[in-house]
């Protein structure tokens, strides 16, 4: 895998490690995609599905060859991540009228995000540099993967937290992993450029989005989605927006596999963020080039609460590619898709449901029609903010135990 700059081209080889050029463009990992065969990797891909213990029974590691092909795999840190749920729901698909609605559910990786599909691809490089100290900026989901990916390699791990609007949920989660919390005041985009500027100088592999293999290792839940249907894709993907890099992802993984002829064409992609937070939906609605930062983000959707997007070059050109469309959602209507979800069975932190929200809010555009098909990625689980439960969920009922008392309240 090449690792090259988006703005100027500038390439680094495959061992050395930055996050942006010397330019101050941003990097990503360009992979070669010449010599493989996709319905070979088909049935590579469907054998590696009975493995149990090996790095190939992991949901990334299962497309090592369209992830990181030059990795040795004793370097790998993995905790067979992926492997995630793919539900629909008749109750919803009913209320939204549309064909069918599937939900992918990230938040069932082992820390509880779809950031550990890309996070044991960072680490497991950082170690194969060499390093033994990761470290990122987060508002909280990134945070308990590192840890837990960083515990996992016998290594250390900073966290660097906004002082502000982060769940203490996954802060606690963080530490209990072993991480060292650095709280700060300021936003995440704060963290990212201080991360950015003084990382190497103070011996840490950054393990944010701006890492390009974290991008290469999430590109594995459209490869997952994708194997699930039989390699037959709806008609739209719709995924949260914060730091960009699941949308980025997407884009690049589902050009693999189209380009290896593994899919027939390419679903559209809808990126929703929230109202509070959304520099990349006003930049792509007004037509502009060039993304203007929301100086104070917020939404109590906490994990979309980034003002200035690191990877929003990436995730504007995979919307070219995919026909994509933006849009953003009030809280509000982010709390209502949640009930909708949570009372589902299936369940999940507010800024998943940003996607149920922005579907239903492009159907009632016309922008996505009755008759089509739509997945939406659910990325963080129920348990990751508990604060918000407290306005999606009713209170107890209290009752003397007696058959009596019971009826009454059970009526």
């Amino acid at each position: 895998m090449k690792q090259v700059c988006v703005d100027c081209g500038a390439e680094q080889t495959g061992r050395d490690y930055g996050t942006s050029c010397s330019c101050g463009g941003r990097i990503e990992g360009v992979q070669d995609l010449s010599g493989l065969d996709g319905e070979k990797l088909k049935a590579l891909f469907k054998e590696r599905l009975a493995e149990r213990l090996s790095v190939y029974a992991s949901g990334v590691w299962r497309y090592k060859e369209l992830i990181d092909p030059q990795l040795p795999p004793e370097h790998i840190v993995t905790k067979y991540e992926g492997n995630t749920g793919l539900y629909t729901s008749g109750a919803i698909r009913e209320k939204l009228g549309i064909r069918e609605v599937y939900f992918k559910a990230q938040s069932e990786n082992p820390s509880g995000s779809f950031k550990d599909n890309g996070m044991t691809a960072a680490v497991s490089h950082g170690r194969m540099l060499g390093y033994t100290r990761f470290a990122c900026t987060s508002t909280g989901n990134t945070s308990s993967s590192l840890a837990m990916y960083a515990a996992m390699a016998g290594c250390s791990s900073q966290v660097f937290v906004p002082s502000h609007s982060v769940s203490a949920n996954k802060v606690l989660q963080t530490m209990a992993y072993g991480a060292q919390v650095i709280r700060f005041d300021g936003t995440y985009d704060d963290g990212i450029r201080f991360l950015e500027q003084h990382g190497n100088e103070l011996g840490l592999y950054v393990c944010n989005s701006v890492n390009p293999l974290r991008i290469e290792g999430q590109k594995s839940i459209i490869y997952e989605i994708a194997q699930s249907l039989n390699w037959e894709l709806p008609e739209w993907i719709v995924i949260p927006g914060g730091a960009l890099s699941n949308v980025s992802a997407l884009g690049k993984g589902l050009s693999d596999l189209h380009s290896l002829g593994m899919i027939s064409k390419l679903p559209r992609i809808a990126l929703i963020q929230a109202e509070g937070a959304s520099p990349f939906h006003r930049m792509m609605a007004e037509g502009r080039e060039e993304l203007v930062p929301e100086p104070k983000p917020f939404t109590k959707a906490s994990a979309l609460n980034i003002g200035h997007p690191p990877s929003w070059q990436i995730a504007r050109r995979a919307l070219r590619l995919c026909q994509g469309v933006t849009c953003s959602v009030t809280d509000e209507e982010i709390l209502e898709a949640k009930r909708m979800i949570d009372r589902s069975g299936i369940g999940c932190e507010p800024a998943s449901a940003s996607t149920l929200a922005g579907l239903t809010k492009l159907m009632r555009e016309q922008v996505i029609d009755k008759d089509e098909r739509a997945l939406c990625i659910l990325t963080g689980n129920l348990l990751k903010d508990t604060d918000i439960l407290t306005e999606t969920v009713s209170s107890p009922a209290y009752a003397k135990l007696t058959v009596e008392a019971v009826q009454k309240v059970t009526a």
